[in-house]
This record gives structure tokens, C-alpha cells and sequence, in this order.
């Protein structure tokens, strides 16, 4: 005896209209969200699609489409000077760019010198000059990422902030970390190291340092005072905002703040140029105070190790341009919707667990 076929299930298009008594082209406006179909009909196929738990083939539209998208990166140099930091964010946008590249997605990169704010407006310029669908970058210089944003807004040109974002602006999404609560994690392992009657030193170096809301530095700045006062620890707070970020000038201000305070028991520094107060200390000899900064970099390793640097506070930077990347991807081409808002992780590092971080 033949056995029976067995029909194929019926999951796509068809059933969908064959279940809303409905015709194909009115699930097809359906499911692409165009006008021409009314309200109780709309809710009617909706609901079958629902109960279908069905998933449009978006992948196989996009490659039969073969429109071309180009996606811009706005991000600092790669270098010494930086410890290498955007390194993680370059390697994670550079993956996510291979992972996309067969779907018709070209992605650009821009550098800027994040000591000289006009390469970063030059830069920007190339940027609003060329055409590109989505733009990913990092705010370094506030004013000038405002109105870089501004002009992208009135293009109508998507953005993603990385690392740090801006308060108020309209980005599609900000991917990084939350920098008050990385500072308030920061003022509570300040308070396992921190001897009584010891003082704190805050130390914020950066090109930029304004008292606002929308300062990166400063947000991380707030979050250790918040610790301490909700936790009512007596401990001393100073701070000091260093602008000229050579090394010879960080040294000396370093240096002139340690002689006049004695009392300094630990030093929190508000980014990864903690390196160069590490290297401070470790050159003029001064072992009695304990250090805790952000991001682990080649060059805050050794310190870490060594134990100049006592914790590191790190918040995966390849992760951050990965999503960059793939956050455009999901917007522009498969019409996803993307969170306003992923923090990462945040990650307290020391010389006993680095090994297993990648870098």
C-alpha cells in the first residue's frame, strides 16, 4: 500500500492570507506597513501573523533589493598616546563590517586627533561631503559633535554615539557605558582601599573639561561623590582638572598636588590616561598611594601587574563598535527596532584576573 503524503506545512505568505480570508496583496501591505488596507482588517491579519509567530524572509528582500548602503565611523587616531584604547572599538567595527559586507553594507572610518578639535571638524566635514546612509562616532569635542549632529538630523542621516554620549541629542542610539554608575562603582572600591582620615584625589585630564552635564569625565566625577555621600564616608575629596595633557605638564601637576596634600592616600583617575599618573608615581618613586582608573590598554597592563595600578574599571570597547555597527544594520536594512540606550557591562579589573580579558 502507497504511503500517504504528507503535506507540507504551511507557514508563509499564503496561509497568513488564506487564515484572514484576506488576499495576498493585502498581507503583503500588511507586513510592509503600507497604507491601503483598513483598521479591522489590518487587526485581523495582524493577529494571524501573530499567532503564526511569522518571521518575514528580511534577509532574502534585502539581497533581491541589492541597494547599496554606506556607513560612516567618526572615532580618534589609533596610538601611543591613547594607550591604544580605540584599538577595541576599531577591531569590533571592523568585524561587524565583514559580517555585513555580502548584505551590500560599505563602512568607511574617519579619524581625528583627539587633542585638536579642528581634525575632528575636518574630519566630520568629509563626512556630511560624502553620502552615506548611517553614521557611527565618538562625541569627543561636545560642541563640535552637537553641531556635527545638528546637520546630520536636518539630513535626516541616522546616528549611533560610542563610549560617551550626549544628553538631549536625538542619536538613535548611545552604546557604551553608563559613566555615572561606572563612577559610582569607582567610589566604593575607592572605599575598600582608602585608609581613615586619607584623602581622595579626582583626576580628570582631557583636552576638554567643561562643567556640564554632558562631560563624560565629570558624570564619572558625580557618581564617586554620590557614593560617598549616600554612604556618609568622611573621607576627604579633592580634585584637579588637568587641560594640557602632555605628559611633562600631568607630571608636574600630579607632582605639586601631592607635595601640598600629604594626607592622599589613593588617586582615581576619570579615563584610561591613568597610565601616565601611574608612570608618574612609578618615576618619582612614590609607592604610598593606590591608584584606580579606567580601561585595560597594552600600556595600563604592566602597571596593573605590578601593582601601581590597583583596579581598572573597563566596559568591553570591541563590543562597543561592533554594535555600532550592527545597531545601523538593524535600523536601515532589516527595519528592527534597536534600544535607545546599551550599556555595557562593567568589569573591575586587577592584576590577578586581566589574563582573561581580550584586548
Amino acid at each position: 500500500m502507497a504511503k500517504a503524503k504528507r503535506s507540507k506545512p504551511r507557514n508563509g505568505v499564503k496561509e497568513i492570507a488564506r487564515r484572514a480570508n484576506v488576499a495576498l496583496a493585502t498581507v503583503d501591505r500588511v507586513i510592509h506597513g503600507r497604507p491601503g488596507v483598513s483598521k479591522k482588517t489590518l487587526e485581523k491579519v495582524k493577529k494571524v501573523i501573530e499567532e503564526m509567530n511569522y518571521q518575514p524572509n528580511i534577509i532574502g528582500r534585502r539581497l533581491a533589493s541589492m541597494k547599496e548602503y554606506h556607513f560612516a565611523v567618526l572615532i580618534p587616531e589609533i596610538n601611543e598616546e591613547s594607550g591604544f584604547f580605540w584599538e577595541g572599538p576599531a577591531s569590533g567595527i571592523k568585524l561587524a563590517s565583514e559580517e555585513i559586507k555580502s548584505m551590500g553594507v560599505e563602512v568607511t572610518t574617519f579619524f581625528f586627533d583627539q587633542n585638536d578639535k579642528n581634525s575632528f571638524v575636518a574630519s566630520a566635514d568629509k563626512i556630511l561631503k560624502g553620502k552615506f546612509d548611517g553614521i557611527l562616532l565618538a562625541p569627543f569635542f561636545i560642541e563640535e559633535s552637537i553641531a556635527f549632529t545638528n546637520t546630520c538630523e536636518a539630513k535626516a542621516i541616522p546616528y549611533v554615539f560610542i563610549n560617551s554620549d550626549i544628553p538631549d541629542q536625538k542619536s538613535l542610539s548611545y552604546i557604551g557605558p553608563d559613566l555615572y554608575a561606572s563612577g559610582y562603582l569607582g567610589g566604593q572600591l575607592i572605599n575598600y582601599l582608602i585608609k581613615p582620615g586619607g584623602q581622595v584625589l579626582i583626576v580628570n585630564i582631557s583636552l576638554e573639561i567643561k562643567n556640564t552635564r554632558q562631560n563624560r569625565l565629570l558624570r564619572k566625577e558625580e557618581g564617586v561623590r554620590s557614593y560617598f555621600m549616600r554612604n556618609k564616608i568622611k573621607n576627604e575629596i579633592l580634585k584637579i582638572d588637568i587641560t594640557n595633557v602632555s605628559e611633562k605638564t600631568i607630571e608636574k601637576k600630579i607632582l605639586e598636588v601631592l607635595i601640598k596634600n600629604p594626607r592622599i592616600g589613593l588617586i582615581f583617575v576619570t579615563n584610561s590616561r591613568v597610565v601616565t599618573v601611574a608612570k608618574c608615581l612609578e618615576k618619582n618613586y612614590i609607592n604610598h598611594v593606590q591608584i584606580i582608573g579606567y580601561d585595560l590598554i597594552p600600556s595600563s597592563i604592566d602597571y596593573l601587574k605590578n601593582g601601581i595600578i590597583d583596579f581598572l574599571i573597563c566596559q568591553k570597547p570591541q563590543e562597543q563598535g561592533y554594535r555600532g555597527i550592527m545597531t545601523l544594520y538593524h535600523h536601515l536594512i532589516l527595519n528592527l527596532k534597536v534600544p535607545e540606550v546599551y550599556h555595557m557591562p562593567i568589569d573591575i579589573v586587577t592584576k590577578e584576573n586581566y589574563a582573561y580579558y581580550k584586548i
